[in-house]
């Protein structure tokens, strides 16, 4: 809109100074044609007076405007090198928070006997019926069906495909799931299973063994999949039914499944246990 204005204006005002190098010439003409005298200066020297002002004006707003051009073109460039530089920037942090990540994945398990496999989380099973996530290693870097998957935090799940660069883990949180476990301060006994909640359930528990919130629930060893001592999650809520055999508990996974990016996968799980 703005060089649109300043072409028509442009345009006017060289049709003007058209008008005035016509009028100038045609002025002379009649200056030489009454002579030296005063009269005819008089009428078009305020008219030559006009036509510089309005020429002068003009190249002013060209100025103007290539200016202005020049400065939009280098905003543009300097709001392209920005982004270009926050695009950088931000791939350096993720670089820094993956390596980060990493460091803590190794140091967890250098604490750790057996052989134990880093791999990257990579999708979710996009089956509503199941919690599962998938990992970018499978039977050609030795995972194989049934293999517990760890991280720092505590047991994630169980491999239940393995194809032969990826594979998928059963989470915990899936009805399918099942740890047999214990409390770590008073080793009473059950099994944790998902549950629709997003939470675990801590069943089999008998009712006169001692449960409190806040406990630690850890894997007991005994299903043959997990060794001993994994950490499992945090009983949330107790319910006691006086005329049942068993309690009723929640346990919160300690695990954020909504944050996975990197797992361990335990290669040989049945030879060590990790029991702290």
């Amino acid at each position: 809109m703005f060089s649109q204005r300043v072409l028509a204006v442009a345009g006017v005002v060289l049709l003007i100074a058209l008008s005035g190098i016509v009028l100038t010439i045609n002025g002379q003409r009649g200056v030489s044609a009454i002579g030296s005298g005063g009269v005819g200066l008089s009428l078009i020297a305020p008219f030559q007076e006009g036509i510089t002002g309005a020429v002068r004006n003009a190249e002013n707003i060209w100025m103007h405007y290539f200016n202005l051009v020049n400065v939009a073109n280098n905003n543009k460039e300097l709001l392209q090198d920005l982004g270009e530089a926050n695009e950088r920037l931000h791939k350096l942090r993720e670089v820094e928070l993956s390596n980060e990540r990493l460091k803590e994945l190794l140091n967890f398990k250098r604490t750790l006997p057996g052989h134990l496999l880093a791999a990257e989380v990579i999708g979710k099973d996009p089956s509503r019926w199941f919690k599962a996530i998938i990992i970018d290693k499978g039977r050609l870097d030795g995972v194989v069906k049934g293999l517990p998957v760890v991280v720092p935090d505590g047991i994630v799940g169980q491999v239940t495909v393995s194809a032969a660069r990826y594979s998928k883990v059963l989470l915990i949180m899936d009805q399918n799931s099942a740890v047999d476990a214990l409390v770590q301060r008073s080793r009473a006994r059950g099994i944790v299973k998902g549950a629709l909640s997003g939470h675990c359930s801590f069943s089999y528990v008998l009712s006169k063994h001692d449960v409190a919130t806040g406990d630690v629930v850890v894997s007991s060893g005994l299903d043959g999949v997990f060794p001993k001592g994994f950490r499992i999650g945090e009983v949330l809520e107790i319910v006691k039914n006086p005329a049942g055999i068993f309690q009723e508990v929640r346990v919160t996974p300690f695990p954020d499944f909504k944050k996975l990016e990197e797992v361990l996968v335990i290669l040989n799980p049945r030879r060590h246990d990790f029991d702290k």
